[in-house]
């Protein structure tokens, strides 16, 4: 069966295992580097090329310490080679800790969609407003607005960052909330339930936190968000 049809990982299944290389230095991250120990806010990046990825990070990053004081820990995955990542955070550091996985190999194990790009997706992201944290003076179509924080941002795609967006678009990204014992509790999928309006949402803090202190304490927060 093809794998983009079937359903993500959901909240009381097990969290697929994964080990890929760090990005803070030349270590491997894996799952079971948190089981019996902590639960983990695992985020599921796409490239640096995504500038509602890299928002997202800075926005994990904000959280990093409240989650840390419920014990939970945080792990970014970003889907580009180790190399440009470490220069783009020995810029841009974070708090977080991060791990490269440029092939989605951790996406596809955690079934988080990549939808086909349809003529019908195409035209709803010349079409479909969005206006995150509602920062800019008017909503603008995703493909647009997406353009203007790479301008905002001064990030110029480079050939490394090309070759991502060949391998990668249109997948979306995800987060997910793992107990001690390995067993998701929680998921978030960017524009999956919502809809394209809602991608580049900023993430609630209080959602986030509320998921958290169920998935550290009682293992019963099993709400999908």
């Amino acid at each position: 069966m093809n794998a983009m049809l079937l359903q993500p990982v959901s909240p009381g299944e097990p969290a697929p295992d994964f080990s890929l290389p760090a990005i803070a230095d030349e270590g491997i991250v894996s799952l079971r580097d948190y089981q019996g120990r902590s639960p983990l806010l695992l985020a599921l990046m796409i490239g640096l090329w995504c500038p509602f990825c890299r928002r997202q990070i800075v926005q994990l990053g904000a959280f990093e310490s409240k989650l840390k004081a419920l014990g939970m820990e945080s792990l970014a995955v970003v889907a580009t080679a180790p190399e440009q990542a470490r220069l783009y955070f020995r810029f841009r550091p974070t708090p977080l800790r991060l791990a490269s996985d440029p092939a989605l190999s951790t996406h596809r194990a955690f079934r988080v969609p990549k939808p086909e790009p349809t003529p019908e997706l195409l035209t709803a992201l010349d079409t479909v407003l969005i206006n995150p944290g509602n920062e800019w003076p008017q909503a603008l179509p995703i493909s647009e607005m997406s353009k203007q924080m790479q301008e905002r941002d001064g990030y110029v795609n480079t050939a490394a960052d090309n070759a991502d967006i060949e391998r990668q678009w249109p997948q979306l990204k995800a987060l997910y909330m793992i107990d001690r014992d390995g067993i998701v509790r929680w998921v978030s999928i960017d524009g999956a339930e919502g809809g394209l309006a809602d991608v580049g949402k900023p993430l609630s803090e209080q959602v986030l936190l509320e998921a958290a202190r169920a998935c550290a304490g009682s293992g019963s927060g099993t709400a999908r968000h």
